[in-house]
């Protein structure tokens, strides 16, 4: 199975250079029109988005690795009902499963793609990639019940040849992000949030301080949390 999604993302590779030149017209005009929020361009491939549009008032909430395993955390996530999107590593959810199935069963949660080893996928070949994607998607799958749909590529660092990789593991979107609420060593500033922005955070041990400042920042600018596949959808930017 392995050998053949690589090869078939090898041959849709070669095919996609092939036709670049002609379809450069076609998809350019559109492909700029979202650039910031959406890149659509590459036909056929899954779309790398940031922001999303919508005309609600929304804000998305994700959190990324899974390494720090903070039950004050868990328990806020359900007991206010706060809709985040996980984009865990296999490796750590592992140690203590329980933590993010409890999560997943308990809280309104959904369990993404964010790779087997955290490694930058634009410097991979196509059987790396493969086993990056597709692993980490096989691994959460057995553990969630639950093949994920999205996936985060680690650093934001995508191409065309990560996207067709993705598409090849079942990836229907690439998930970046508008604004990076982590605190990396000191408090980052606190941005203006937008309707459709992509909040990305970390299982920190500054998570709890760090997701408190994303929601205050979303009720400062009239905003609330949503689930973020549903709004892909509405905006047609997944089936």
């Amino acid at each position: 199975m392995g050998r053949s999604r690589v090869l078939l993302a090898a041959l849709a590779s070669l095919s996609l250079t092939l036709a670049a030149a002609g379809t450069a017209d076609a998809v350019g005009a559109a492909g700029a029109a979202r650039a910031g929020s959406v890149d659509g361009r590459g036909v056929g491939l899954p779309p790398v988005v940031s922001h999303v549009p919508t005309g609600e008032k929304v804000v998305f909430i994700t959190i990324d690795d899974g390494w720090v395993h903070d039950t004050a955390v868990a328990q806020a996530l359900v007991d206010r009902r706060i809709p985040v999107s996980l984009f865990l590593l296999p490796g750590a959810t592992s140690y203590d499963a329980r933590y993010f199935t409890d999560l997943a069963e308990q809280g309104r949660v959904s369990v993404e793609n964010h790779t087997v080893n955290h490694a930058d996928l634009t410097t991979l070949d196509a059987a790396g990639k493969d086993a990056e994607v597709c692993g980490a998607g096989e691994q959460l799958a057995a553990t969630f019940g639950r093949e994920p749909k999205l996936l985060r590529p680690p650093y934001g660092a995508v191409n065309d040849d990560v996207r067709l990789a993705a598409k090849a593991c079942g990836v229907r979107a690439l998930i970046t992000w508008t604004h990076d609420f982590t605190t990396w060593g000191e408090t980052p500033a606190t941005p203006q949030l937008r309707a459709g922005d992509i909040v990305l955070l970390h299982f920190t041990p500054t998570l709890g301080a760090d997701l408190q400042r994303a929601l205050n920042a979303a009720r400062a600018a009239g905003l609330k949390p949503a689930a973020l596949m549903p709004h892909l959808r509405s905006a047609g930017l997944v089936p």
